[in-house]
């Protein structure tokens, strides 16, 4: 089992970088994005500090990677947060310099695309934060989700143990960015209904490692992921994105994770509360019940198949949900089955 460095954490009125590492949200989005950095400064109290890329429209994968060594090569700067996701990221790691991020490391805190920087710092022996995204989670319409405040500010500021809540209320519905006036209101939300479990009652403790399918899939496409045994042990977290994958893309995903022998090395499985509605997708009703349905079934078919001694907890507030848990990735994660609880140490 591999155990990973945790960076020093900043302190209130400590400055922070703020970086557009794939998609430019920013710059298509700034009356999103500036409420995102007024809520980084009024309520977590710490200094955001931009880069040229951060508003860029359209930027270089190498000058998007320039602007993330520079971050790490700041003595000031005490951790580091995505703006969003994206879909390219894979295209900026290459040319990121890695004696940098290990010189001084620091608190990142991504997820969606960010898997492929989480990752990466994973194999530099770093915990990074799957989690915290500036436009989607601090850019909230309305308020902050107070899970995802407090789950935010715990891993930005502590370093000790945290009781992951299941959420009274979710929602996979955003407001739309394009129009202004709908930050002033809250998005729709929906009764959570808890966790559900499935699998041997055990506890299991190990490193967090994973993030969002769709990308892990293409990680190991590009060769990114390896050697295999620094997988053992881990904690698997999964989630999937607003591109909605169907249960048959999920399942020969895993199915193809099975092959290679890696499911089998995980203990135990967090799988976040999946995503069922897009504007280019909106699923209600049926439609969306039917859609969450068929995805749990095929990662229970997959698990079942590669993974069955694994401890499964479904509809974990992670990823592309609202609110949104923060898991420290290469961090130690505990999943208490016969207690139904599940710890995070930041």
């Amino acid at each position: 089992m591999r155990h990973l460095s945790y960076p020093p954490k900043p302190r209130p009125g400590d400055r922070v970088a703020v970086v557009s590492l794939s998609s430019p949200g920013p710059a298509l989005f700034p009356h999103v994005y500036e409420l995102g950095l007024r809520r980084l400064r009024e309520e977590f109290d710490l200094v955001p500090v931009e880069y040229p890329t951060t508003r860029a429209p359209r930027a270089d994968p190498r000058d998007r990677a320039r602007d993330l060594v520079a971050a790490f090569a700041d003595p000031t700067v005490r951790a580091v947060l995505a703006t969003v996701g994206g879909e390219d990221l894979i295209t900026v790691t290459p040319h990121l310099d890695d004696a940098v991020l290990r010189a001084d490391p620091k608190p990142f805190f991504g997820y969606s695309d960010n898997t492929n920087l989480l990752h990466h710092l994973f194999q530099l022996g770093v915990v990074a934060y799957h989690g915290g995204s500036v436009l989607v989670h601090l850019g909230r319409p309305g308020a902050l989700h107070p899970l995802t405040a407090d789950s935010l500010r715990a891993a930005l500021f502590t370093s000790g143990w945290y009781d992951l809540t299941p959420a009274d209320e979710w929602s996979d519905q955003p407001n739309d960015w394009q129009d202004p006036a709908s930050l002033a209101v809250p998005p729709v939300m929906f009764p959570g209904q808890g966790w559900h479990w499935q699998g041997p009652a055990r506890v299991v403790e190990g490193p967090a490692w994973g993030g969002n399918l769709e990308i892990l899939h293409w990680l190991l496409a590009a060769g990114r992921v390896g050697p295999d045994a620094d997988l053992t042990g881990c904690v698997l977290v999964i989630e999937t994105s607003e591109e909605l994958p169907g249960a048959t893309e999920v399942y020969r995903i895993l199915r193809n994770l099975g092959e290679r022998g890696l499911l089998a090395r995980f203990g135990a499985v967090l799988v976040g509360r999946a995503k069922a509605w897009d504007f280019a997708r909106p699923l209600t009703g049926a439609a969306k019940q039917q859609h969450l349905d068929e995805q749990r079934a095929a990662v229970t078919r997959a698990l079942g198949e590669y993974a069955p001694d694994a401890v499964v907890v479904f509809d974990v507030d992670l990823g592309h949900t609202d609110p949104q848990l923060i898991i420290p990735y290469g961090g130690t994660v505990r999943v208490d089955a016969p207690g139904r609880r599940i710890s995070v140490r930041y």
